[in-house]
């Protein structure tokens, strides 16, 4: 008997994740492509692509075909998602089914885009899942009740913020900034600031390692310092900085107030009934985003709501693809 295999993909702006029924996630690799300007030949996918950002020769090109969560590039987001299967089901792709999360509120240009990538990479049957619902599901909040839930997920592109009640999406809103964001504010930061140029990479580093929403100066608060390597603006010689999280702190603060911004439409917005029970529960944060230092404080200070962080964030949005496609019919209502 002929047996499709059921896969579960988030594809994100800055990971991809791959769920396979009966397994569990079998990968988690950098949404990056290597591709040559010769000929388009596609040269590295995931870790191996990012290893090149910003290392690459004129002749090469290593870039995100994700961005702000929907598909820039057609063609390298089809040859990846072809490599990412291969590669998660031991190079058998024989028609499986796939579930993938798309924004919330996705047009129908981009659900179109994302069924059609997938389709060429040999998929059989694609279901689209939106990506705050698949986050709830893996959050396990009991969506189905006829009670409200909120739930912020920050991603690498977007952060979808949404309030679900009996299995669907009451009030949403996307908000194009979340992690990339970050890295690119830290970036003109340590230009403007430091005389600094540096990379994504060297962004993202500086991100997780001294990132910190809201900086609560106490009598044993003790600065983050961390040693940053890059080019002198002025110079043009390779230079190392010590930079505080203080810097950082000041250099993230308009992404942050975006989101925010975003958080506070969505709970304008809420029947009162609904926001009743989220100011009970309060806030579900998840995404990679949601691993940034304090930003669960961040958001109770500003809103006065309550607010979490899930266990593992950023595997939040795959563990509830993957259920949803392990469980069809349990979660028809959820699926596009």
């Amino acid at each position: 008997m002929f047996f499709r295999q059921k896969v579960g993909i988030d594809l994100g702006t800055a990971n991809t994740l791959v769920y396979i029924a009966g397994k569990g996630i079998v990968l988690n690799e950098p949404t990056v492509v290597a591709y040559s300007l010769e000929n388009n030949r596609i040269l590295a996918v995931g870790d191996d692509a990012r290893e090149m950002l910003g290392r690459t020769p004129g002749s090469i090109v290593a870039s995100r075909p994700m961005k702000e969560g929907v598909i820039a590039n057609y063609t390298t987001t089809s040859a990846m998602i072809t490599y990412f299967l291969k590669k998660s089901l031991k190079g058998r792709v024989l028609w499986p089914e796939v579930m993938i999360s798309i924004p919330g509120g996705a047009s129908q240009v981009e659900k179109r885009a994302v069924v059609s990538a997938c389709k060429q990479a040999g998929v059989s049957n694609v279901y689209l899942i939106e990506e705050p619902l698949a986050a709830a599901i893996g959050a396990k909040l009991p969506i189905s009740h006829p009670s409200g839930h909120m739930i912020v997920n920050m991603g690498g592109g977007t952060a979808e913020i949404a309030i679900i009640s009996l299995g669907q999406l009451v009030v949403y809103k996307t908000v194009r900034t979340a992690g990339t964001k970050l890295d690119e504010v830290i970036i003109t930061h340590m230009r403007k600031h430091h005389n600094l140029l540096i990379g994504e990479r060297t962004a993202e580093e500086i991100k997780i390692k001294i990132g910190n929403a809201l900086i609560e100066e106490s009598s044993d608060y003790k600065e983050r310092m961390t040693e940053v390597k890059g080019r002198d603006f002025q110079t043009g010689l390779p230079t190392i900085l010590k930079i505080g999280e203080k810097s950082i702190n000041k250099a993230i603060q308009k992404p942050l107030k975006e989101i925010l911004s975003g958080v506070k439409d969505v709970l304008a917005q809420a029947p009162p009934e609904l926001a009743s029970d989220i100011v009970d529960k309060g806030i579900v944060l998840s995404g990679g985003t949601a691993l940034l230092k304090n930003i669960d404080r961040y958001f109770s200070y500003y809103t006065g709501v309550p607010t979490f962080v899930v266990e593992e964030p950023l595997f939040c949005v795959i563990r509830g693809v993957g259920m949803a496609i392990e469980n069809l019919d349990s979660y028809k209502d959820a699926i596009k």
